[in-house]
């Protein structure tokens, strides 16, 4: 038997389903606030982070939103050591005290590593999480197997799919 490909142990994820997932986040982060329960900031990491950075604002009214774009991969090359590509305003963000990062997922943690070093004193929070790096995450909603593909709505396209059986 051949290891199966991504798709085939693949986590669909909709677009449903993630706002309620982001909204379990803010609820779980809720009044956890190093200051009197609050947040001063959230630095969404781009892309995967921006969807659930809005909910998450919304749900906790947290106004002040920055990114952080990390590049650890491209197409040409699976793989390369990870670089920031925007920082945040780092006289706003400072070390990260009181400030949420957010993502979609943490994988293989190259990128929360990266950005780890950059706001050592932020609270680091998933949608999802993989067994190998979610040490690396304070708070998340889902954990899912090290082998499982995650299939975002921002990934996806509606289509017709062909019944098991018959036309």
């Amino acid at each position: 038997m051949t290891d199966p490909l991504p798709h085939e142990k693949g986590f669909h994820v909709s677009w449903d389903q993630l706002h309620r997932d982001a909204r379990a986040l803010a609820w779980r982060l809720s009044g956890k606030g190093p200051d009197d329960g609050t947040w001063r900031a959230i630095v969404a990491i781009t892309r995967g982070g921006m969807a659930p950075a809005m909910i998450v604002a919304r749900e906790l009214d947290i106004r002040t939103i920055d990114t952080i774009s990390v590049k650890s991969y491209d197409h040409q090359t699976q793989s390369a050591a990870p670089r920031i590509t925007k920082r945040p305003d780092m006289d706003l963000i400072g070390d990260g005290h009181g400030v949420l990062v957010i993502d979609d997922l943490v994988d293989t943690g190259r990128t929360l590593e990266v950005v780890r070093a950059l706001l050592p004193r932020a609270h680091i929070a998933t949608v999802y999480a993989k067994p190998k790096s979610r040490d690396l995450v304070q708070t998340y909603v889902t954990e899912v197997s090290q082998d499982t593909w995650i299939f975002f709505p921002w990934d996806l396209a509606l289509q017709y799919v062909k019944p098991y059986r018959g036309d």
